[in-house]
C-alpha cells in the first residue's frame, strides 16, 4: 500500500499525540492523587490547606507539620518506591522476553527476606515494643537494610553470573531467579523454624512492605537510585524494541544484546534491592503494572517506560492512602493491599489475554 508524502507524518502524529495524551493525563493524576492522599488520614485536612502548605504559604504549624514530617515523605516514597518496582518490571519484561519477569519472580525479593531474617536471628536485630506505633520494631535497622540489601545484589549477581556462563539467554535468567527463589525461601524458613517468638515476629515484621517507615532521608536515596536508573532505561527505549523482535533481529540493527540485556538486569535488581531493603517487600507492583501500562499504551518503550513510571508511583500511592483509612485507625501495611488487588488483576489479565 501507497501513501502519500502528507497522509504518513499526520497519522504518525496522531499516534505519537495519542500516546503523549495518556502520559500527561497519568502525570496529573499522579499530581491529585498526591494531594488527595496527604489530605486524608486519622485527621482529615482540607485539599486547598494542604495544596497551600505545599507552596510554601503559612497555614498553620499543625498543618504544616502533619503535611511535613509526616504524610509528604510517606506520600513520596510510594510514588518513587512504585515507579522503581514498575520500571525495573517493564525492563526486566523487555530483556527477558517473558511476561512473568519481575524482580519478585526472579528470586531478588526472597534473598532480600533471607537477609533480613539473617540479620535479625545472628545480630539480635528484633524486640518487643509497647510503643502506639508498632508491637514489633529492628532494633538495628540499618544492619537489617544492608543484609537485606546485600542478599539481594547476590541473587542478582548469581543470575547474571550464570546467563554469562550459559550465554545471556531469557530462558537461563527465568530459571536461575526460579531456583534462587526456591532456595533463599527454604533459607528464610528455616531460620524461622529455630527463632524464638520475638525473631520470628520481627522476621514476618520486616516482610510486610510499608512506605511509613522511610524518612526524608531514606526517600533520598530511594528517589536518586530511581531517577538515575529510569534515566538510563529511558535512553535505551529503542534498544528495548529491537529486543522484542528478537535477538538476530536485534543485532542486525547494531545492538549488542548480550551488554543491553546485562547493564539493565543489573541496574533493574540494584534498584529492586534498594527500594526493598528500605521498606521490605511490595509485591505485584513491578509484575502487573507494566501489563497495564502495555494495554494502555502499547509496546514502543518510548512511552512504555514512562508510563510504566508513572502508572507504578500512581498505583502505589493510592494503594498505600487506602491502606492507611481502609481499616482506620489501624494502619494496614500497603503490601498487605498490592498483594490482595495484584493477584486478581493479573489473572484477569491472563484470561482477557487468552480470550483475545
Amino acid at each position: 500500500m501507497h501513501f502519500s508524502d502528507g497522509q504518513v507524518p499526520a497519522e504518525y502524529r496522531r499516534y505519537i499525540g495519542w500516546k503523549v495524551t495518556l502520559i500527561i493525563t497519568a502525570a496529573v493524576l499522579v499530581a491529585v492523587a498526591l494531594v488527595t492522599g496527604i489530605s486524608m488520614g486519622a485527621a482529615n485536612i482540607p485539599v486547598l490547606s494542604v495544596a497551600k502548605s505545599l507552596a510554601g504559604m503559612v497555614t498553620s504549624k499543625r498543618i504544616d507539620a502533619i503535611v511535613w514530617s509526616i504524610r509528604l515523605p510517606q506520600a513520596l516514597t510510594s510514588i518513587m518506591a512504585g515507579a522503581g518496582l514498575a520500571v525495573a518490571g517493564t525492563v526486566m519484561q523487555s530483556i527477558l522476553r517473558n511476561p512473568l519477569g519481575s524482580p519478585f519472580t526472579l528470586g531478588i525479593s526472597h534473598a532480600a527476606a533471607f537477609g533480613a531474617a539473617l540479620s535479625v536471628m545472628l545480630l539480635d536485630g528484633g524486640m518487643m515494643t509497647s510503643s502506639h506505633i508498632d508491637a514489633i520494631s529492628i532494633t538495628n535497622p540499618y544492619i537489617t537494610t544492608g543484609a537485606a540489601f546485600f542478599f539481594s545484589l547476590t541473587a542478582a549477581g548469581v543470575i547474571i553470573a550464570i546467563s554469562r556462563l550459559r550465554g545471556a539467554t531469557p530462558e537461563v535468567m527465568v530459571l536461575t531467579g526460579v531456583a534462587l527463589g526456591a532456595l533463599f525461601t527454604a533459607g528464610t524458613m528455616f531460620l524461622q523454624f529455630f527463632a524464638d517468638d520475638v525473631q520470628l515476629a520481627a522476621m514476618v515484621f520486616w516482610t510486610f512492605g510499608d512506605t511509613a517507615r522511610a524518612s526524608w532521608s531514606e526517600l533520598g536515596v530511594i528517589s536518586v537510585v530511581t531517577l538515575v536508573t529510569s534515566v538510563y532505561f529511558l535512553s535505551n527505549g529503542w534498544n528495548y524494541n529491537a529486543i522484542d523482535a528478537g535477538d538476530e533481529t536485534a543485532k542486525g540493527l547494531g545492538v549488542r544484546v548480550e551488554r543491553v540485556r546485562m547493564i539493565g538486569m543489573l541496574l533493574a535488581s540494584l534498584l529492586t534491592a534498594v527500594i526493598i531493603s528500605f521498606l521490605g517487600i511490595i509485591g505485584f507492583v513491578g509484575l502487573v503494572v507494566p501489563h497495564m501500562a502495555r494495554r494502555l499504551i502499547g509496546s514502543d518503550h518510548r512511552f512504555l517506560l514512562l508510563a510504566s513510571i508513572l502508572g507504578g508511583g500512581l498505583l502505589l500511592l493510592v494503594s498505600d492512602t487506602v491502606a492507611r483509612l481502609i481499616l482506620a485507625p489501624h494502619v494496614l501495611p500497603v503490601s498487605v493491599l498490592t498483594a490482595f488487588m495484584g493477584a486478581p488483576v493479573f489473572i484477569f489479565l491472563i484470561i482477557r489475554g487468552q480470550k483475545q
